[in-house]
């Protein structure tokens, strides 16, 4: 594991979670991670972010890393911005778990931690502009999942009738967004990565 890199990136708005792509419309259109940073050959994000999401992304030229990280269950955090005033019962219920769609079938979220966040969270201001206050409310609310289904937050909010406008991964496993800003990147080692990922996932 020694040979292998590994980064932490603030992936900004607008961005897919690849190096590039194969699709040749898709490569022209679409803004991927390799236009960011010089990384190194054969780096591969761990898990994603879908492209309106933003936050920390880890990404790693280790595939058996990157495949034990995915499927070790870790604990992922956003804050989310939704759209209205989230109810006490809507928090509830996304704690316990509600139905989402995934593969074309219903899926029944896993139990996980939700809160109300009593200050908005103090984040780099997005690339793309939200609609302002003027069009109604808006609540943040912290999210702490264990698997990670393709735009499992987004759905989750809206099940529970509170659109996500604004989503941003702050933490996986032990490692943080910190102070990256929005397209940074910050080298770390595979001692970080063993220590606060795999190691605290087995305690």
């Amino acid at each position: 594991m020694s040979d292998h890199s590994h980064f932490k990136l603030y992936k900004p708005y607008g961005y897919i979670s690849q190096m590039l792509s194969n699709d040749e419309r898709q490569a022209r259109k679409k803004k991927f991670l390799r236009s960011l940073y010089d990384f190194p050959k054969g780096i591969m994000a761990i898990g994603r972010l879908d492209e309106k999401s933003e936050g920390l992304l880890l990404l790693t030229t280790d595939g058996k890393l990157s495949d034990t990280i995915n499927r070790s269950g870790i604990e992922k955090e956003y804050y989310a911005q939704v759209d209205g005033m989230i109810t006490q019962e809507a928090i509830e219920a996304l704690s316990k778990g509600v139905q989402i769609g995934f593969n074309g079938k219903k899926y029944l979220t896993k139990p996980c931690i939700v809160s109300k966040l009593t200050t908005v969270p103090d984040l780099p201001e997005r690339s793309k502009k939200l609609r302002d206050d003027r069009h109604g409310p808006t609540t943040w609310i912290r999210v702490v999942i264990r698997e990670g289904k393709f735009r499992q937050v987004r759905k989750m909010t809206s099940a529970v009738g509170y659109p996500t406008l604004r989503l941003v991964r702050i933490r996986v496993g032990n490692i943080t967004l910190g102070e990256l800003q929005p397209s940074e990147v910050e080298k770390i080692t595979t001692t970080t990565i063993a220590s606060q990922i795999i190691a605290i996932n087995s305690l």
